[in-house]
């Protein structure tokens, strides 16, 4: 690839006119004096690749000359007349020295400074680091982030317990991620997109242990160079990662009454060449039940009742490495490659006690149902990035690779009076394969404004393969169900092009504007019933952003964005799950995907230590996609005779959704030892659908607060707690919850290593989820009981020695272009 954009014509003059730079200066000829030396690192003698140096003339106080050290950290200037001067010598990551009384004359013509010894920026102490403290939340320019790695409340959780603390972010019992209510986001891993994710995001976040977790970016308004999707914006998880000098790593485990995990971590790093890997295993375990009621109103045959309860157990784990691999040609060419895999499963064994009571028909039966999900992931993630002369200006080539297997089976007895009259099972293997090519260019136009530019091609590929069979105990055993069975291909490809600009107006006026074209094609097949689904459509998609400095603690930000929503494979899947023989599920490869318009206006200042954020918001998109349950006879979902009615769910594009939205987050220092931070947000949500002639709507709410205190003798302590008010869907209202950590930490063996205890809704035996659909044909109200208490021990170590090395940054792909799963995160 680096070979043929040499060979471009409209590449090779970016390529030529950034040649590595030699570290002899030469100068107008004042002289023939000569100055070298070596720059070494203070803390381990080794050279400073590349370090800057640069001659300052005493008596003028002018420069004279300077360049940039070898990869052996040495430097030569000439041509230096006889004076006095001071050499200035400086690299990121490294506190600038100056060496003064450098003097040349007739006779000392070559001065030799030997080793000139710079020291880190962070300060090292007993082999641990010591950096300045950074705040819980910060409020940057186009994003939030939040520092989960100060959060010792985190210690043994998940990233779900994670993403629930971070502001504007809330996350339910069952993994479901929203962004100011909505479920409409893209979730990266290190800005990257991941088939770890793509199938289902509640548990994805399972397997990804807090300890892992450096960070979370939370973007509500994406510039055009994001893909198109997430209505709401980006969440970026940062894993943590090693910028250090020298060999290190770390070791965390905890255990719990409903987990544990146990991962390593091991960085290297030794000149041009890094490594880091990690690896690790998980398991939880959960205990629930719940309590149903169904309510059928139907004039031609009177009220009917379906009444059930049911307990189930769910038990899984997997395992997960990582491998990285970065080097540095030279200070201006970065190349890194990565690859990681996941294996994760679980098992739910649940019994389910079914009765309904009608005016015509009496049925009662009980269920034991065994559903086992496995699924396998890698992804492999190329980046090259080449700086250019003038700063800022960059071109980047990336790729990736990415494939995601699953299978989900269940088997099901049912009992009417203690005999098994009935048996099924179901078989869904499916696969996500993807492919993507990346190309972005950064040109700076004068001293304010910048121009970027970008292609990008996306090609995946879906399947899945489903099969049924079933026993009616007649004496001729499991039989497939050829009407329940088929064969699925999903191809989608999408071709994008993006160009912004970003610019100054005088020195407190920031804008950047910018637009995005993506053209989709989609090529879908049911390979039994042979029958297909063809269609392309162009999407441009703009983005305005502006941000004004009223002072230095006071800003003001205002942004306009369109974002696209595809429906990503939970939508798409045709699958029908019929595991509960009266609720059936299924998925709609019809499905378009949505477009919305989004405006945010934000007020962010500084008050001494305290940061306070507002914001208001509004979005509207005309098409959402919404599940949408219907009361039907069985025969006009399935291909049978039997006209017993259920309770059948899908996607549909079949509403107008519109959000108007406050939020607010602060955090400040009430103490020097004792922080506290905290979000709310607020925001009226209103669904219309004139095709089902159903409207519904109202005022929800979430929030999270943390506050955290430090003691002597290595003790801290943190409570953190979170809230979700019940959501507000087409046909009723969806759950709401609560929960709250309380944690305390102590650090052992000179801080090399922590114990942190954590306790879990201390004071909750269970936390109670209460949803309830309602038409003008049926009521329908749900209960689930998730015993969620829970006490858990964590451990870390860290061992190497850690010398400080500065970080190069790397590029690499960000795919945000799906819909995530049923509510954005299937």
């Amino acid at each position: 690839m680096l070979g043929l954009l040499a060979a471009t014509p409209l590449f090779r003059p970016l390529l030529a006119q950034n040649a590595p730079a030699t570290a002899e200066v030469a100068k107008p000829n004042r002289g023939t004096g000569k100055l070298t030396g070596t720059v070494v690192n203070a803390a381990t003698n080794q050279p400073v690749e590349f370090a800057n140096v640069g001659l300052i003339d005493v008596a003028t106080n002018k420069a004279i000359g300077g360049g940039t050290c070898d990869e052996k950290g040495r430097f030569i200037l000439s041509n230096i007349g006889a004076g006095t001067y001071k050499l200035n010598v400086s690299f990121v990551g490294f506190q600038a020295k100056v060496v003064e009384q450098v003097v040349f004359t007739a006779a000392n013509a070559n001065v030799d400074l030997g080793n000139i010894s710079l020291a880190a920026a962070a300060q090292q102490l007993s082999e641990v680091k010591v950096v300045g403290e950074r705040e819980l939340v910060e409020n940057k320019v186009d994003r939030i982030v939040y520092n989960a790695d100060k959060d010792i409340t985190n210690n043994g959780g998940t990233a779900a317990d994670v993403l629930q603390k971070a502001p504007l972010l809330s996350v339910d019992i069952d993994g479901n991620l929203q962004l100011r209510g909505s479920g409409n986001i893209r979730v990266l891993v290190n800005g990257k997109p991941s088939t770890i994710l793509a199938n289902n995001l509640a548990d994805a976040l399972r397997q990804i242990p807090a300890d892992q977790i450096k960070s979370v970016e939370v973007i509500t308004s994406p510039s055009s160079k994001y893909d198109a999707e997430g209505t709401a914006g980006v969440v970026n998880i940062i894993l943590k990662k090693s910028n250090l000098e020298g060999v290190n790593g770390s070791i965390n485990g905890a255990g719990s009454n409903r987990g544990a995990f146990l991962s390593s971590t091991v960085n290297t790093r030794r000149g041009k060449l890094g490594l880091n890997t990690n690896a690790g295993t998980n398991m939880f375990y959960n205990v629930a039940r719940n309590a149903s009621m169904r309510t059928e109103f139907l004039p031609e045959e009177g009220r009917s009742t379906l009444q059930q309860n049911g307990n189930f157990t769910n038990l899984g784990g997997g395992a997960f490495a990582q491998l990285g691999i970065e080097y540095d040609f030279t200070p201006k060419d970065a190349f890194n490659l990565s690859g990681r895999g996941n294996l994760f499963g679980y098992t739910n064994d649940r019994n389910q006690r079914t009765a309904y009571v009608g005016p015509k028909v009496n049925d009662i039966f009980t269920r034991d149902i065994v559903t086992k999900e496995q699924n396998t992931n890698f992804d492999l993630n190329f980046g090259y990035t080449r700086t250019m002369a003038k700063p800022k200006q960059e071109l980047s080539v990336l790729a990736l690779y990415s494939q995601n297997k699953g299978n989900t089976d269940y088997d099901l007895d049912q009992r009417r009076e203690e005999f098994i009259d009935y048996r099924e099972t179901s078989s869904n293997d499916n696969r996500n394969r993807e492919a993507t090519l990346q190309l972005d260019y950064i040109q700076p136009v004068d001293s304010t404004g910048t121009l970027e530019l970008g292609l990008k091609s996306i090609l995946r590929r879906v399947s899945s393969d489903y099969l049924v069979a079933a026993d009616s105990l007649d004496g001729r055993g499991l039989l497939p169900i050829p009407s329940r069975s088929n064969e699925f291909r999903y191809d989608q490809n999408v071709y994008s092009t993006y160009a912004t600009y970003s610019f100054s107006l005088g020195k407190k006026l920031t804008l950047k504007a910018g637009t995005r074209v993506e053209h989709t094609r989609i090529d879908g097949d049911f390979i039994t019933d042979n029958i297909s689904l063809r269609t392309d459509y162009t999407n441009v998609v703009p983005s305005v952003q502006a941000a004004y400095d009223i002072n230095k603690d006071n800003k003001l930000k205002l942004s306009y964005t369109r974002r696209i929503q595809r429906p990503g494979i939970w939508f798409l899947n045709p699958y029908v799950n019929l595991s509960d023989r009266r609720n059936i599920s299924s998925g709609n490869p019809k499905v378009d995907p949505e477009l919305t318009d989004a405006y945010e206006l934000a007020y962010s200042t500084y008050i001494n230590k305290s940061t306070i954020n507002f914001s208001g918001y509004f979005r509207q998109t005309n098409n959402a996609i919404e599940s949408v349950s219907r009361l039907v006879p069985s025969n006009t979902v399935l291909p049978t005779d039997d006209t017993t009615r259920v309770l059948y769910s899908t996607f549909l594009n079949v509403a107008r959704n519109a959000t108007y939205g406050l939020s607010a987050f602060g955090s400040t220092k009430i103490t020097p030892k004792w922080s506290l931070n905290g979000n709310i947000n607020a925001y009226y949500l209103q669904l219309r659908s004139q095709a089902l002639g159903l409207t519904n709507g109202g005022v929800m709410y979430n929030g999270n607060l943390t506050s955290s205190w430090t003691f002597d003798k290595g003790w801290s302590a943190q409570f953190s707690g979170f809230f979700n008010s019940r959501r507000v869907a087409l046909q009723g209202r969806t759950p709401g919850y609560r929960t709250y950590t309380i944690a305390a930490k102590k650090e052992l063996f000179n801080k090399k290593a922590s114990l942190t205890l954590g306790v879990v809704n201390p004071f909750n035996r269970k936390l109670v989820f209460r949803s309830q659909l309602e038409t003008d044909r049926f009521d329908y109200t749900n209960n689930s009981y998730f015993y969620n208490r829970q006490i858990r021990l964590s451990f870390n170590y860290q061992f190497g020695k850690l010398d400080t090395k500065p970080a190069k940054p790397k590029k690499s792909i960000r795919n945000d272009d799906q819909k995530q799963g049923e509510g954005g995160n299937g």
